[in-house]
């Protein structure tokens, strides 16, 4: 079990849509990865399980899309992952050792966006 490591990717604009499945499909043509994950397709995650890295099923918390050829972090994509941290959704099925981890690479997404994540409001 793994959180990636904090690219601090470049942000896309604030009002692009997030469509996580048509995000997934960028994400695995721009990394090269249609036959199996790799470094760039994990990038655009927040966390993976380091036992099944062969597997895009590994992979959680999609926080990126391809715009203009270059892998962003997608504000609402953040947004979209902490609410899943928050319980949205059903939550998501992660260690429990990892949480604090996760909430904190995405908070620094918050503030490069000023914001305030929802867990410290």
């Amino acid at each position: 079990m793994a959180v990636t490591a904090f690219g601090d990717l470049p942000l896309a604009d604030r009002d692009r849509e997030w469509d996580g499945a048509a995000a997934e499909k960028r994400v695995r043509e721009w990394a090269k990865a249609q036959d199996g994950p790799n470094e760039r397709y994990r990038d655009a995650h927040v966390w993976y399980d380091a036992d099944s890295k062969e597997n895009f099923t590994a992979y959680k918390l999609l926080i990126a899309d391809v715009v203009d050829g270059r892998l962003r972090a997608v504000p609402r994509g953040v947004f979209a992952a902490a609410a899943v941290m928050q319980g949205s959704r059903g939550g998501v099925d992660v260690p429990a050792k990892d949480v604090d981890r996760i909430k904190s690479h995405l908070a620094k997404y918050y503030a490069k966006l000023d914001e305030t994540p929802p867990w410290e409001s």
